[in-house]
């Protein structure tokens, strides 16, 4: 995913204290790699592994190290940075941006950014949020609940009743997501945070009702801005719960490369979903736990018949 300086600096301008200089002109430069770089070897005119795509630092070093420079060497090793086609120029401890930084800025378009920070922390909370924006993302059409730690992705036909079970399970105590649409981003190989879009976040839709602002309702408990998604559940009608499905039926679906567990739980008249759901998260819970039941009654059922043949063989 290409995430532009102007993307970066809007994520990141609250948290990290960000202040555009200058190099407006291209705020639209692409930000190639998460990770940021020192040019403290750059400045010294070594470029073979120069790191040209990341986010530029200059921090109490290299400031120290420009400041003892000779004014033509100084101006000849900035001139020589940016020439590389830089994405852009962060100075941290709100250090004095020097006049050539600024000339060169509007030379070549580039953004020259200042935080108050220290170095060290400023690439850690940079470092985090570049790697926020490039995560891969998808969405998925589903209700999302947080069920006692277990993020629960609910999906189905419209109309089969997502929403109740959900609105079910809040006033249970549990906590909604994302209502509808979910976000999906990956963190890492392992990992999956689902969160809702900013327009619909804290809000459900109730057939018959219509929306409802849930935290308004249920307490600020009621609601989470993202949580990791660790089971899928199909709701289906039961016609469409074929003979080929087991009375459980686990299996995986991939989700931008993770494998999660994948539940379908068939809809009829009478059935208390939420029930069944909420039964369905503590179990992946217990599963994560080590307690898996159908595999510790599998064993207990081969064990038996392996009892039962030794005793017909005697």
């Amino acid at each position: 995913m290409s995430v532009t300086v102007k993307d970066f600096y809007d994520a990141s301008r609250a948290k990290i204290a960000l202040e555009l200089v200058a190099g407006s002109g291209g705020m639209g430069r692409v930000i190639h790699e998460p990770a940021i770089n020192r040019p403290g070897l750059a400045l010294a005119g070594f470029f073979r592994h120069f790191a040209f795509r990341r986010i530029q630092v200059l921090g109490f070093a290299e400031n120290d190290y420009l400041h003892c420079m000779a004014p033509e060497r100084r101006r000849r090793a900035l001139r020589a940075l940016f020439e590389r086609r830089i994405p852009c120029l962060t100075v941290c401890r709100n250090r004095r941006v020097w006049p050539e930084i600024l000339e060169f800025s509007r030379e070549f378009e580039v953004p020259v950014l200042r935080t108050p920070l220290i170095t060290g922390a400023f690439i850690n909370a940079a470092t985090i949020m570049m790697e926020s924006l490039m995560a891969p993302r998808c969405s998925l059409q589903g209700t999302m609940i947080d069920i006692m730690g277990i993020g629960v992705l609910m999906e189905g036909r419209p109309g089969i009743g997502k929403s109740e079970a959900a609105l079910a399970l809040i006033e249970r105590g549990h906590s909604l997501v994302a209502d509808d649409l979910t976000l999906m981003r990956r963190v890492d190989d392992r990992t999956i945070m689902g969160s809702a879009a900013g327009v619909t976040r804290y809000h459900l839709e109730i057939r018959g009702l219509g929306i409802i602002h849930v935290p308004s309702l249920f307490g600020v408990a009621s609601v989470r801005n993202e949580k990791a998604l660790d089971l899928i559940v199909t709701l289906c009608k039961m016609d469409e719960f074929g003979e080929g499905d087991e009375r459980v039926a686990q299996r995986t679906r991939d989700v931008l490369g993770v494998p999660v567990p994948h539940l379908l739980v068939p809809v009829a008249p009478g059935r208390d979903l939420a029930n069944v759901i909420e039964v369905a998260a503590l179990n992946e819970k217990l599963k994560r736990l080590g307690h898996d039941a159908a595999k510790e009654l599998d064993d207990k059922l081969v064990a038996v018949m392996t009892k039962g043949a030794a005793h017909d063989d005697i």
